[in-house]
Formats: C-alpha cells, sequence, structure tokens
C-alpha cells in the first residue's frame, strides 16, 4: 500500500504532457506567382534561366509547392512555396532539395520522419520537372 501511493501519483504525472500534446495542424506559406492548382514555367529575358513552379499538394501536415530553377537542362535551385509548419518538416527540406541537386531528378529518397512531407515534394517536384519539358 506504500508504494501504491507514489506510482500513482507518478504516473498521473507522466501521462500529463500527453494529454496536453497538441499537433500541428498550421503551414506556412508564401505567395506564388501561379495559380496553385497547375504548374508553370516562366523564363527571364536575356538568361538563360527557366522557373518552373510545381503543383500545390495537400498532404495531411499541410500544403507541399516548390519552385525549381533551371540553368539549360541543369537544376539550379529549389525552392519550397508552400510546406507544413512542422519541425520535421524544417529539417528535412535542405535534404530533399541537397538530394534533388544531386540527382537532377525527382529520383530521390525519403527523409525519415517526413515521409508524408517527403511525398509531396517529391511529387510537386516532378511536376515542375514535366512542365519543363512540356
Amino acid at each position: 500500500m506504500k508504494r501504491a501511493l507514489p506510482v500513482l501519483v507518478l504516473s498521473v504525472a507522466g501521462l500529463i504532457p500527453v494529454w496536453r500534446y497538441e499537433p500541428s495542424t498550421g503551414s506556412t506559406a508564401t505567395e506564388a506567382t501561379a495559380p496553385a492548382s497547375t504548374p508553370s514555367v516562366s523564363s527571364s529575358p536575356g538568361s538563360s534561366s527557366k522557373v518552373v513552379t510545381g503543383t500545390l499538394v495537400p498532404t495531411e501536415k499541410g500544403d507541399v509547392q516548390v519552385e525549381v530553377t533551371y540553368a539549360g537542362d541543369k537544376i539550379t535551385s529549389v525552392r519550397m512555396l508552400k510546406q507544413p509548419n512542422h519541425p520535421q518538416t524544417t529539417a528535412a527540406v535542405p535534404k530533399l532539395i541537397a538530394e534533388t541537386l544531386e540527382a537532377q531528378s525527382a529520383d530521390i529518397d525519403t527523409v525519415s520522419g517526413a515521409t508524408i512531407t517527403s511525398d509531396g515534394y517529391k511529387e510537386s517536384l516532378q511536376a515542375a520537372i514535366d512542365a519543363k519539358g512540356a
């Protein structure tokens, strides 16, 4: 009986953070210059760079959309226009962009802990790559 009270108190103390946990549902967004539902292509006059916006991909964590900049046929940069406001997403985005620049395609690995965002990123990236070729 002497052990029952500390066990009960410690169990309740351990459950309080679980009861108070709120998953993030918001997303951060930057204004896109094109309609969010279709990829768009724009190029700068006097330069060989081309900017392509991928499709908006809704995910369980939030919307994902990328913008790809090309110099000729080479991907020179990738920018997230929309991404979920989540710590794992924030950590995953630089890895996804680095892998994209290395692979020069959407055939990249999923980042562990950010699977949903990684899948949305790859889908939007593939749409941008396809739109560039069209």
